[in-house]
Order: structure tokens, then C-alpha cells, then sequence
């Protein structure tokens, strides 16, 4: 049901719904070079008009607030282009892209950006606000990419994960992924991502109470492209939802299994728990 605790207010965050920005970038070589090795990849064609990875875009037209304007958490202080939600912990929840056409190495790109809506729930482990936004990625040709970006902030408590599914489906393929600080300290350099629960472990135990460095989101997310991708080609339209936190250490399983014309894809962490789940459409 809607939050009713009068310290919020609800009208004030709610008048961000439709607040805008524009970034620009530029897919160069090295950043493909560089986004592939961190996934494990070869280098490939890294010559201009080749194809970027599925998912460069996370990489491309960042906000790049001044350390002036870091809050506590090393994200930008809000109440920028995302609305000033008192709830302390926040979390990628899931979203949709919509691939209309590849990017390309050196091709020009913009981001735009819009705040779509703003909800707030009361969950068993307390007040929720989900905050929507929608990304469309543009290159010299046009329209390359459109994204839902599902944001839920939280209040913070201990995470306590449930038992791993004891009949849980068995994937037709999977990989492997050695879940390393080292793997999630060159994500968030990759995305600019300052948030300090994937790299400060102090921070990440002491003030929000994880168990361990958060395995990022929009890295699970990319892992399960990857491997559509390399099974049937780049999909056309990719639903994913994060389920629980995946942590540093150990092997987290990547997996997949036919669905009718899709395919259905999921992150096991390293007790088998889903993680993230995702679906794949061509």
C-alpha cells in the first residue's frame, strides 16, 4: 500500500516526473577493448563502424558530478536529475532495452533521459519508492536503443537471504563467472560508478549492512546478454528483474534455457540462488 509517513514528501518527489537530461559521448577502441576484457572477452574488431557490445551503453554519456556534489553513498547527491529520496539504500531493480540497432565503434552518442514515475510501497522489510526512468540512446543515424530503468530505494536493514530453490529449472546452458573484487572494482570504473558498495567493504558492512562487495545489477544484466547473444544473436527486446544480491567471492552461475521462441535466463549466486531473472525476445 502507498507510503503514509508525513516525513516524506511525496508531492515534492513527485514533481521530478518528467525532469530531463542529455549526455554525449563517443564509443571509442579503447573502451571496447576495454569493457570486453573486463567480461573475460578477446578485444575482437576494434576497428571503426565494427559492432560495440550489446550493452556499451552502460558505459557511454555518464553524469559526471564534481566530488564537490558526492554524497555519502559516492553517488551524486540527490535531488539532481533523480528526486531527493530520503530513503537511504538504493538499488537497480530491473528494466527492459529495446535494441532497434548496434552501436558502433566510433560512433557519436546520445543519451537522453526522463524521469517517468515515482511509487512508493510499504514492503515486509519496509518503506519502498520506485522511481522509473527512461533512456533513449541515439547515434549519427538515429534511434539505436530504448531502456526502462527500475530504481528502488530502501530503508537499510540486514540482508537475509532465503534457501536456495531445491527444484530450481536446470539450465541448458550455463557459465561460470568468479564473482572477484577485482571484476567489480573495474565495472564501476568502466561505468563511473562511485557507489561504495562495490568496492569499499568497510562502507559496504558498516553502513548498509551487506555481507559482502554488491556484484552491480547492470553487470549480472550484461553477462545474460552476452550469453543470448552468443547462443542466438543480439536480441531484440531483454526483461530483466533483479531478485536478491549477489556478493564478492566464489562463482556465480550464468544461465539459460529455451522458451518457446525466447529464451529464459537467470544469475545463480554461489549458494544456487536466482539472483536476477531475464527474458530474451528476437
Amino acid at each position: 500500500m502507498p507510503v503514509s509517513d508525513k516525513t516524506i514528501d511525496v508531492a515534492l518527489l513527485k514533481s521530478w516526473i518528467g525532469r530531463t537530461e542529455e549526455h554525449e559521448d563517443v564509443v571509442t577502441p579503447e573502451l571496447v577493448r576495454r569493457l570486453r576484457a573486463t567480461l573475460g572477452q578477446p578485444a575482437g574488431d576494434l576497428t571503426i563502424g565494427a559492432p560495440a557490445p550489446p550493452t556499451v551503453h552502460w558505459c557511454l554519456a555518464l553524469p559526471a558530478a564534481p566530488a564537490t556534489e558526492i554524497g555519502p553513498d559516492g553517488h551524486p547527491r540527490r535531488g539532481g536529475f533523480l528526486p531527493p529520496v530520503p530513503l537511504p539504500r538504493r538499488m537497480w531493480a530491473g528494466g527492459e532495452l529495446v535494441f532497434e540497432a548496434p552501436l558502433r565503434i566510433g560512433d557519436t552518442v546520445k543519451r537522453r533521459s526522463r524521469v517517468e514515475d515515482i511509487v512508493f510501497k510499504e514492503g515486509r522489510t519496509g518503506r519502498l519508492c520506485f522511481v522509473t526512468v527512461r533512456h533513449e540512446i541515439f547515434n549519427d543515424a538515429g534511434l539505436t536503443l530504448r531502456e526502462r530503468h527500475d530504481i528502488v530505494y530502501r530503508e537499510i536493514t540486514p540482508t537475509v537471504l532465503k534457501p536456495a530453490e531445491e527444484h530450481g529449472p536446470i539450465p541448458k546452458w550455463r557459465r561460470a563467472v568468479s564473482a572477484d573484487p577485482v571484476l567489480l572494482f573495474r565495472y564501476s570504473a568502466l561505468t563511473f560508478n562511485g557507489h561504495r558498495i562495490h568496492y569499499d567493504r568497510d562502507y559496504c558492512v558498516r553502513e548498509e549492512l551487506y555481507s559482502g562487495l554488491v556484484f552491480h545489477g547492470p553487470l549480472q544484466a550484461t553477462l545474460l546478454v552476452e550469453l543470448a547473444a552468443e547462443l542466438k544473436g543480439q536480441p531484440k527486446v531483454f526483461e530483466f528483474r533483479a531478485i536478491s544480491p549477489v556478493f564478492d567471492g566464489g562463482e556465480v552461475g550464468v544461465n539459460a534455457l529455451e522458451d518457446g521462441d525466447a529464451l529464459s535466463l537467470w544469475i545463480t549466486d554461489q549458494a544456487g540462488r536466482t539472483a536476477m531473472s531475464a527474458t530474451a525476445r528476437w
